[in-house]
């Protein structure tokens, strides 16, 4: 089932959606070999001082089906979300669903993974979100969270910047 959201940050119409899916509840203890031992709950702390840090309001969302991302997906458009980020795990290789809700909503989105997923299997190598994608970040471990926030919070600043 999903997670609820969480809020942090301090200026306002600067947001940041950041979307887990499915096994990423599992982070930290599933194959620590590959995805290493942060859990979830530590790169959502890190990430919601890093926000706050970027003057960034960030909501956080974990879900194992995929129904309930779309739902998140699409409810973000009313809630003034500027930015998405999102690892959609497993996904990212079959949901037609996920990617149409992202262009449904017309919100720029990050593409994240915690491993490299050239390195691995070859049916991980296809994404449905890569060619839409304002960035797609994987192979750099949990630092991949810093670095698609602080990535997305620029891009935010800069879209702002060009359309006033």
């Amino acid at each position: 089932m999903a997670e609820s959201m969480s809020l942090s940050g301090t200026q306002e119409g600067r947001s940041i959606l950041l979307i887990n899916g499915p096994n990423l509840n599992l982070l930290g203890t599933r194959e620590p070999e590959l995805y290493g031992s942060t859990t979830l709950q530590d790169v959502i702390d890190l990430a919601q001082k890093q926000a706050a840090g970027l003057g960034v309001k960030l909501q956080t969302f974990q879900s194992n089906w995929e129904g309930a991302i779309v739902d998140r997906i699409q409810e973000a458009r009313t809630q003034g979300v500027d930015a998405i980020v999102i690892n959609p795990a497993a996904f990212t290789h079959t949901s037609v669903a996920i990617r149409d809700a992202l262009l449904g909503v017309d919100i720029p989105f990050v593409e994240l993974h915690v491993t490299n997923v050239h390195m691995r299997e070859a049916w991980r190598h296809h994404s449905y979100f890569q060619d839409k994608a304002v960035a797609v970040i994987c192979g750099m471990g949990t630092y991949g969270y810093t670095a698609a926030l602080e990535f997305a919070a620029k891009h935010m600043k800069l879209k702002k910047k060009a359309l006033s």
